[in-house]
């Protein structure tokens, strides 16, 4: 009887405690190794290249490059990449964007190491693993109205709280136009005004605020 492959799995996390805590429960586990680290989206990209991992973990929201893109570059050179988000987000904008540029899981980092080791196992074996809460926020996603990107490019500035006038000018469109904009938004986001508007899309994850 023949010994069951090792999974190699690329840890991608840029908080070194954290990380070291991923990397210290996978390596306890039967069959599962870790074979490369990284701390950030641009470092996942090349090891991922240099190892060709079975599984990748992949943390959302980090330096030079962030995991959403990291994911788009990665099965752009790997199409077969087998990717996990491993994330503290858990708005439906992030769960869809991810899973749309091909993730194959997302789980959320309060998970336990048996949810973990479930995940990578499963992932490995060719299917996915969306938690029952998160498969809920995803199919409310999918549900809803998309917005298009020139409502995304208003809906950005009225969390930045431009007035009217400001979207106007700023996006060289008439006041009518931007209000227009916005009725469609309001409505697309089942909101009855635009500080709802702003906070709906901002608890979705559709936008998020500018820090300086």
């Amino acid at each position: 009887m023949s010994a069951e492959p090792t999974i190699k799995v690329l840890v991608v996390e840029d908080h070194s405690v954290v990380r070291e805590g991923i990397v210290s429960v996978l390596n306890r586990q039967e069959n599962i190794t870790v074979v490369a680290e990284a701390k950030n989206g641009k470092e996942a990209i090349a090891l991922h290249a240099d190892h060709q991992p079975d599984i990748t973990l992949m943390d959302l929201r980090m330096p030079q490059i962030e995991g959403l893109e990291a994911v788009i570059q990665i099965r752009t050179a790997s199409p077969q990449a087998r990717i996990i988000i491993l994330t503290t987000y858990d708005t439906d904008e992030d769960i869809y964007q991810c899973l749309q540029a091909g993730a194959r899981g997302y789980l959320l980092k309060d998970a336990t190491s048996q949810e973990l080791t479930q995940a990578v196992r499963q992932v490995y074996q060719g299917k996915r693993f969306i938690p029952a809460d998160v498969a809920m926020k995803l199919a409310e996603r999918i549900e809803s109205d998309e917005l298009t990107a020139r409502e995304i490019d208003v809906l950005e500035m009225m969390v930045q709280g431009s007035s009217t006038a400001k979207l106007s000018e700023a996006l060289h469109i008439s006041e009518g136009t931007v209000k227009f904009h916005v009725n469609n938004i309001l409505q697309k986001l089942n909101a009855h005004d635009r500080t709802q508007a702003v906070v709906t899309a901002l608890h979705r994850g559709i936008v998020r605020l500018k820090r300086d």
